[in-house]
């Protein structure tokens, strides 16, 4: 169904998508090393899920681990990751699985049930994956940059071991903070474990104007459900080419076979995800959301967004502000487009814009 909320599994549920789930799978069969891109909520996810279906992989969340542990990855609670991703795997693939890592110290098998204990070790886990053949998909990957204690330079060094000794091991990293996955890769950087390191960049991108309405219009069709062409119009014009928006239309409209609640529907969730999001970036500093505000209200120029902060939280060096925003355009949440600033994702701009 199109307008399932949950990420696809299978590849006949994507909607043209078809271009990037090829390019995805027929990259992790040429390099070791795959970065899958694109803004949040831009359907990675569902790609990358279909991908593994097709293939032998293993799926973790990198934010949802980061949250669970606290802010802090360990490599008992990565551990934890890898081995719920190998239980949730297909009953034939893990089968072939549980007799190799059975193999493995520390790693405890019972029937199809694999267990990593505290003394199996991640190297001797990859090796067995290498022996069978598999692709680690890690999505949000930028947020083990809290692995360990040397911002996540372990990882990195287990990823650059396997890189150059398991020729029969791929990695695919996701990221919608992509700046931030590429200071946390640091490819191009000689103190990296990862320098130098060939990889290939799968990005996606949002729908045109006319593939949402298309989109939207298939969804309905498949739902059997009617809406007029004026309104597939709207909700196109308000929630841009974000995919993730326009199933939470399409999937709230069929509902209450009414538009303006079904927007409003969108807009609630939201606004709750957006601001838990925000709640995340105030920790790191409240002038975030005081950038954010200013922008989403059209204050778009640098010296428009420094008046609206110093007025209401006091004087900010220019170099700060350079910084912020920075962070900002490597998290995904703003662009800069000819000495302007703009919010990405045109939901995130309204939530903020009426909610902060």
């Amino acid at each position: 169904m199109l307008f399932d909320p949950r990420p696809k599994t299978r590849r006949e549920e994507l909607f043209d998508r078809e271009e990037e789930l090829e390019e995805l799978i027929e990259a992790t069969k040429k390099y070791p090393l795959t970065l899958l891109l694109g803004i949040r909520r831009i359907g990675k996810s569902s790609i990358l899920r279909v991908a593994l279906n097709e293939l032998n992989g293993i799926y973790i969340d990198a934010r949802e681990l980061y949250f669970e542990s606290g802010g802090w990855i360990s490599s008992s609670s990565l551990k934890k990751a890898i081995e719920r991703s190998l239980n949730a795997t297909k009953p034939k693939w893990r089968k072939e699985l549980a007799e190799i890592l059975k193999r493995i110290e520390g790693v405890k098998v019972s029937g199809l049930e694999i267990k990593l204990s505290r003394e199996s070790s991640l190297t001797d886990v990859l090796l067995g994956l290498n022996e069978i053949g598999a692709v680690i998909a890690i999505d949000e990957a930028q947020y083990l940059r809290f692995y360990g204690a040397r911002g996540g330079k372990e990882f990195l060094a287990l990823v650059a071991y396997a890189y150059d000794n398991l020729e029969n091991l791929s990695f695919v990293f996701s990221g919608s903070e992509v700046g931030l996955l590429h200071d946390f890769l640091r490819i191009d950087d000689y103190t990296s474990p990862l320098y130098g390191r060939a990889y290939e960049e799968v990005t996606v991108e949002p729908f045109s104007r006319d593939l949402s309405k298309e989109f939207l219009k298939s969804g309905f069709e498949e739902a059997e459900v009617r809406i007029s062409e004026g309104e597939i119009e709207k909700a196109v014009e308000f929630l841009d080419g974000i995919p993730g928006w326009l199933v939470e239309f399409g999937y709230s409209y069929i509902h209450t076979k009414n538009f303006k609640e079904a927007m409003e529907k969108v807009l609630r969730k939201a606004e709750a995800m957006i601001l838990g999001e925000i709640k995340e970036l105030e920790k790191k500093s409240p002038r975030y959301s005081l950038i954010l505000k200013a922008i989403s209200l059209g204050l778009d120029r640098w010296e428009l967004i420094k008046e609206y902060i110093e007025v209401r939280a006091g004087e900010v060096p220019n170099s700060r502000l350079a910084s912020l925003l920075r962070n900002l355009e490597k998290m995904g949440w703003v662009k800069k487009e000819e000495g302007r600033y703009r919010i990405i994702d045109p939901v995130v701009r309204e939530v903020i814009s009426k909610a902060l």
